[in-house]
């Protein structure tokens, strides 16, 4: 049972001051009404002959909107319709997209249409007057970056549309006025041979640009977001695993940074397994982490189980670090592996060889997943290498016989790329695994007939509600502690805490409740940390990030010629 319901989150509706009249008000996308504008607000702002006869409802011109959407019958004429939609009326299309959760949860794959500022590398000399244009007279909240190097599924991409998506989901999700969001693609170049003999590619067409040149444009870009809008939060999207942790690490003592391939897959992972270990009794730092994949969103995983460990359990670090066993494509990563095979990144968590002699190695001398199984008999087994099948029934069972209820949680994506189907970690454990996958799957047969429902490990339950919590509390940086924070609230909401044959974490629907809870947990921590420019208290938090919430809702229209609000 979530603590708030959407009546009690998203009760007020707003009144604006609106200086546009006629054909200028029905062509504004954030202030148009269509049908739904009343009869006082039809003489008010000269409608009246502009508009048919009857008053329509939010709800009634939502119902007919998904009407027209169903009669499109690809993903593209979907697409296009929803985009035609968002140009006429923003709250209607935020609406119709809030009522149908499958919508939200496939908006990131469906959306294509290009929107929001390009920055290119040749003409970065130009980059602050750019900027500067785009964001005329606006308060910007919210900054949503990508270069497109690695989107999920896709890989080397051009475009801006990952980043226009991820906007849409706070605003979605999370209650961001996508007024005050700006999605930015930075084009650095792209690798990908198609798009580069592709005369119809719409990007630069050039090879990415690395190094220190690739470092310069960045940090131009954001000291301009640190210079115009210092409060705002600076989200980093589907980055290379060469740059996302580096940038990260670069920016996040002097602005408000927020990587969601790192800490957000990170977050929602420790919700998930502070959720299981709710449910087996036990703590953090009495669990043996195995995770089977050592890129950005894994080494976001380790890193954010780990501090959660230091920080909630009082576990030194370096003992913290101990419990975790990282394997990638050359197995597990130990001393022995050669130098160029262990990056930066990864070298705290690499495993000295005296602790496996006499393990079998293969004839590369690397150590597989199954052999560090039976070895060390892990707790925790996570899947984050995109290796289809990875954990084997061999695997799942030696991990069974080492624990009471093993936490297995197969999270790569798309599902056809899921380490384990979850129905068989169940079947192999006898019904006694605690699951979670980073896709959608059906529930499985417990043995006693019961249905097991699998919690999906989605970053969207977590990071609209990290970001909103910063930028209501102004925070002058995402902090690990406001991290735990989101994470430990999130992981309070599973509905294995009460029955432990649930799911590990709330059911997607329920993603703005939860985001809710997530963004106050956030605001909490930030405050009584005191990295803040705000000098409201902890305690109003709750009130602050309610006050704050957009909504998809027509408000009142009062004419006011002196200007908008």
């Amino acid at each position: 049972m979530l603590h708030n319901s959407a009546p009690s989150i998203m009760s007020r509706d707003p009144v604006f001051r609106v200086a546009l009249t006629g054909d200028e008000l029905l062509n504004s996308a954030r202030f148009n009404k269509g049908t739904a504008f009343t009869v006082a607000e039809r003489k008010a702002f000269g409608l009246t002959g502009r508009l048919p006869s009857r008053v329509n409802t939010l709800d009634e011109q939502c119902e007919r909107a998904y009407a027209q959407l169903e009669t499109r019958d690809s993903p593209i004429r979907k697409n296009s319709f929803l985009q035609s939609l968002k140009s006429q009326n923003i709250v209607l299309y935020y609406n119709l997209l809030s009522s149908q959760a499958e919508a939200i949860s496939d908006y990131s794959h469906l959306f294509r249409r290009s929107e929001g500022l390009y920055l290119t590398f040749t003409n970065q000399d130009s980059m602050e007057e750019d900027f500067l244009e785009q964001t005329k007279d606006r308060n910007i909240d919210l900054v949503v970056c990508s270069d497109s190097e690695a989107i999920l599924g896709i890989g080397d991409q051009g475009g801006i549309g990952i980043s226009s998506a991820k906007a849409v989901i706070y605003s979605l999700i999370g209650g961001v006025d996508p007024s005050q969001s700006l999605p930015v693609v930075l084009d650095v170049g792209t690798n990908n041979e198609t798009l580069l003999n592709d005369k119809l590619y719409v990007g630069w067409p050039h090879k990415r640009v690395r190094g220190e040149e690739y470092d310069k444009f960045v940090d131009k870009f954001v000291q301009l977001v640190r210079k115009y809008f210092p409060h705002s939060l600076l989200h980093f999207e589907d980055f290379g695993v060469a740059n996302a942790q580096r940038l990260l690490r670069r920016y996040r003592d002097s602005h408000a940074v927020f990587n969601d391939d790192i800490q957000g897959t990170g977050a929602v992972t420790l919700s998930c397994v502070m959720a299981a270990v709710g449910v087996t009794k036990s703590k953090l730092s009495q669990q043996r982490y195995i995770i089977y994949g050592a890129g950005s969103a894994g080494m976001g995983i380790t890193r954010q189980l780990r501090d959660a460990i230091v920080s909630t359990d009082g576990v030194p670090a370096a003992d913290a670090t101990a419990l975790f066993y990282l394997i990638d494509r050359h197995g597990l990563i130990k001393q022995s592996l050669g130098k160029d095979d262990i990056r930066e990144d990864q070298q705290e968590f690499v495993r000295p060889d005296d602790e496996w002699v006499g393990v079998k190695e293969n004839g590369n001398g690397e150590i597989s997943l199954l052999e560090t199984v039976k070895k060390i008999k892990p707790t925790v087994l996570i899947g984050c290498s995109t290796h289809a099948g990875a954990f084997t029934e061999e695997v799942v069972k030696a991990m069974a016989e080492g624990c009471e209820r093993p936490i297995i949680l197969p999270l790569s994506n798309p599902s056809r790329l899921v380490e384990v189907d979850p129905k068989d970690a169940n079947d192999w454990t006898n019904g006694k695994a605690l699951l979670a996958t980073g896709s959608p799957f059906p529930p499985a047969k417990m043995p006693n007939g019961k249905e097991y429902i699998i919690a999906e490990c989605n970053n969207a339950l977590i990071y609209p509600g990290l970001g909103f919590g910063a930028m209501i509390s102004k925070s002058r940086g995402m902090t690990d502690s406001m991290i735990i924070a989101g994470a430990r609230r999130l992981a309070s909401l599973a509905p294995a805490l009460k029955d432990p044959d649930d799911a590990l974490l709330p059911d997607f629907a329920d993603a703005p409740e939860v985001n809710f809870e997530v963004a106050v947990a956030v605001a909490e921590q930030a405050v009584e940390d005191g990295g803040v420019d705000v000098t409201w208290k902890k305690e109003e938090a709750r009130e602050r990030v309610r006050q704050h919430l957009w909504k998809p809702v027509y408000g009142e229209y009062v004419y006011d010629e002196a200007g908008m609000k």
